[in-house]
């Protein structure tokens, strides 16, 4: 499987694996589908929202890591200096925590969906906490 359906708030996305770049984290993401949240604004690194995963360990170093995602990458911190937590870029972003940047792991790409992102994080930024799916495309 290279696509994954998200779904989050009213919004539908398809996403594309980055396989070959982060293939451990890509994998260790697939064991938790069909996977269930909230996702949230960011306090800190710009246009995103996020999921907090806590202290959820995955076993996971970094690979295809960064701190300035575009718009549709959708990142894996895997802890360390902050919690875990995935991330979802909508526009302009420098991954941070208050503990300072962040890199995480480059692991999904919107490849359908993306005129919707905006819309996406306005809505976390204005409506508060939405559902969020991540599951297996239909």
């Amino acid at each position: 499987m290279s696509l994954i359906q998200i779904t989050a708030g009213p919004f539908q996305f398809v996403a594309r694996f980055e396989d070959t770049a982060a293939p451990k984290t890509c994998a260790g993401f697939r064991q938790l589908l069909p996977y269930r949240e909230h996702i949230i604004h960011v306090r800190w690194s710009g246009e995103a929202c996020w999921i907090p995963l806590g202290d959820l360990d995955l076993g996971l170093g970094f690979e295809n890591h960064t701190s300035y995602p575009a718009p549709g990458q959708i990142l894996l911190y895997p802890g360390g200096i902050s919690e875990t937590e995935i991330l979802l870029a909508y526009g302009g972003v420098q991954f941070a925590s208050k503990m300072g940047q962040l890199a995480g792991n480059h692991f999904l790409t919107v490849v359908v969906g993306n005129e919707n992102l905006a819309g996406l994080g306005k809505l976390v930024l204005w409506s508060g906490a939405q559902d969020i799916v991540f599951s297996a495309p239909a």
